[in-house]
């Protein structure tokens, strides 16, 4: 039985999880975190770029869960919802390192080259997620809340604390980079 998938309504067993880990029952909360920690852990490592950072996101994410639980509507996916969760836990710990700052807006992004896009059949997801993880900070962040999670540029803005444009060249400028990493990778190939 997969519990937490992508559904409109939660089924009997993850509803009844949900009600007890909300009542403190530890056996439950165990079975939601072993559940979603490892989903989870994959969020926080692609914001973090470190396992330890992300290890403490993760544990961070996880207090946050379990006391907001009583607030999940039942509607919609609950992994979704759990993600956002993981997801604002990343941007906070990233403010507090202040690793946003190291915006730039698109004006000066305007010297990059913008050369035609290397093929990455050949990459593993794994490969192309250690990519990610070796962008700076603030690059990461919008790459994965604009590309991964979907975000617009509106909304990220908003999370962060940037302009728009701000977002747009982040965005940019993660993929000119991660584009130069793919032709480092395969230019003997």
């Amino acid at each position: 039985m997969q519990l937490f998938g992508d559904k409109r309504h939660l089924d009997t067993d993850e509803r009844f999880l949900i009600e007890q880990s909300i009542k403190g029952n530890r056996s439950a909360q165990k079975r939601i975190f072993d559940t979603l920690s490892g989903k989870m852990m994959a969020v926080c490592l692609r914001y973090m770029g470190d396992r330890d950072s992300a290890e403490d996101v993760l544990q961070n994410g996880f207090v946050t869960l379990f006391t907001k639980l009583d607030t999940y509507s039942g509607e919609g996916s609950f992994e979704g919802w759990a993600r956002k969760i993981f997801v604002n836990t990343a941007l906070m710990a990233l403010r507090r390192k202040d690793a946003l700052r190291q915006s730039e807006d698109v004006e000066a992004a305007s010297d990059l080259s913008y050369g035609g896009v290397t093929p990455v059949q050949n990459m593993s997801y794994d490969e192309l997620m250690k990519l990610v993880t070796s962008l700076p900070p603030g690059f990461r962040t919008v790459f994965n809340m604009y590309v991964v999670e979907g975000y617009s540029h509106r909304e990220i803005a908003e999370s962060l604390g940037i302009s728009e444009n701000t977002s747009r060249s982040q965005l940019q400028r993660a993929r000119t980079m991660l584009q130069n990493k793919i032709k480092e990778l395969y230019q003997d190939v």
